[in-house]
């Protein structure tokens, strides 16, 4: 049994893994990390362990001591990691965030054909794999809560407005801040899905995750491939189980 982590900014995703399918996965705030402790003692021995993550050091510190204590190998990816098939486009593979780099992976295991893969967390990231398993390049955007936290915080109006919903009119000043956050979000995909289109001459499709997926997966206008926990899927291609 092995452990994948995808240690983000606001929650933790967690699989166990063994003989090619999932066992249990789960999630949890990361503040809450010192919890993973409870799964390691639950299921141990474990063989290793293959985590990505951007939470920052002292977390990441955390999780490898609570590893060790288990006598659990915990190894780290980064954007360098090759997997066959694929090719890693950025300028400096080592600065592309571990998680986009993973969520990709998984996105390729799930189709052989040009996608945009939208990972919608605390930030959301938009990016494109080619036909060939080529990733071409990305946007990254606050998430949709730091949208609305930044209107919240930065103006003087618009704060005491929120639980809005999306709208194609907008009669109000909720939805008019929902149907925004969200049409930035879909308008910056569609972008990046039109340029991909025109490259690849042929019809590109969604691979679509992270904790905010639900709220904009109605609104995309091409096909979507939805999954919960797309690092994970990911992490487990790189175990080669």
């Amino acid at each position: 049994m092995q452990l994948a982590l995808d240690i983000g900014n606001s929650r933790i995703k967690w699989g166990l893994r063994h003989q090619g399918r999932w066992h249990a996965v789960g999630a949890m705030q990361t503040s809450d990390w010192p919890l993973l402790e409870n799964i390691l003692q639950e299921h141990s021995p474990l063989s290793g362990a293959l985590a990505t993550q951007v939470a920052g050091f002292s977390v990441a510190t955390g999780i490898a001591g609570c590893c060790a204590r288990y006598g659990v190998s915990l190894r780290w990816i980064d954007g360098t990691v090759s997997t066959p098939g694929m090719r890693n486009g950025y300028d400096n593979p080592q600065q592309l965030g571990a998680d986009r780099w993973a969520a990709l992976i998984g996105a390729r295991t799930l189709a052989q054909t040009p996608v945009v893969v939208i990972n919608a967390g605390t930030a959301t990231t938009i990016d494109a794999l080619d036909s060939s398993g080529n990733f071409l390049g990305g946007m990254i955007l606050p998430g949709l809560s730091l949208m609305q936290q930044a209107l919240h915080g930065g103006t003087a109006t618009l704060s005491a407005f929120s639980g809005g919903i999306f709208a194609p009119f907008p009669r109000n000043t909720q939805d008019a801040i929902a149907s925004g956050i969200i049409a930035a979000t879909v308008g910056a995909a569609e972008q990046l899905a039109n340029v991909l289109q025109l490259r690849e001459n042929r019809d590109i499709r969604y691979v679509l995750s992270g904790g905010h997926y639900k709220e904009i997966q109605a609104h995309l206008p091409r096909p979507v491939t939805a999954v919960e926990f797309l690092v994970l899927e990911g992490l487990a291609c790189l175990m080669g189980d």
